[in-house]
C-alpha cells in the first residue's frame, strides 16, 4: 500500500567528511548530534574503499561486494530516519574508478573517506521511523498516525 506524509524544509548543512572516517557511520554521528530525525542526504567525493550491497529479493539478504581501491563518488544519495531510536542514513551510491567503470549499490559500513562534502537537509514535521517489513524483509518506512 502506498502512503506518503507531508514534509516540511528544516535546517540545511553543507559540509565536509573526516579524512579517513566510515562514510556511513559519519553522516549518522552528524544526524544525531544536530538531532536530525528526518532528512535529505547529497555526498560527492572520493573514498580509499568501499563496501557495497545489493539486496537480493529471493533470498532476503544483503550481498556484499568490498573494493579496496581508490575511487570517486559519482553520486551519493538517500535519507535519514530513525531505526531503533537513533537516526540512520539509507543511501544509495555510485563510485566510479581510474578507467570510468562505475559500481552501485547500498552504501554499507566500512567505506572509508578520502574527501567528502554533504549536503544534510533536514524534514520536519515527518515521523519517518522503521520497522521490519515482513514482505520484503527489509527495513522499511512504517505508516504513522496523521499521515496521507
Amino acid at each position: 500500500m502506498m502512503w506518503a506524509q507531508e514534509a516540511k524544509p528544516g535546517r540545511r548543512w553543507v559540509g565536509r567528511l573526516p579524512f579517513q572516517g566510515d562514510l556511513l557511520e559519519s553522516l549518522e554521528a552528524f544526524a544525531a548530534a544536530k538531532g536530525v530525525d528526518a532528512g535529505w542526504v547529497n555526498v560527492i567525493g572520493a573514498v580509499k574503499k568501499a563496501v557495497i550491497g545489493f539486496y537480493d529479493q529471493k533470498k532476503k539478504q544483503y550481498d556484499h561486494l568490498e573494493f579496496n581501491q581508490e575511487l570517486e563518488i559519482v553520486s551519493c544519495v538517500g535519507n535519514v530516519s530513525i531505526r531503533q531510536g537513533r537516526p540512520a542514513a539509507h543511501l544509495h551510491i555510485t563510485l566510479g574508478d581510474s578507467r570510468g567503470h562505475l559500481y552501485g549499490g547500498h552504501l554499507v559500513r566500512g567505506t572509508v573517506v578520502f574527501a567528502g562534502e554533504f549536503y544534510l537537509q533536514e524534514l520536519l514535521g515527518l515521523q519517518l521511523q522503521r520497522g521490519f517489513d515482513q514482505e520484503t524483509g527489509l527495513p522499511l518506512w512504517e505508516k504513522h498516525i496523521g499521515s496521507t
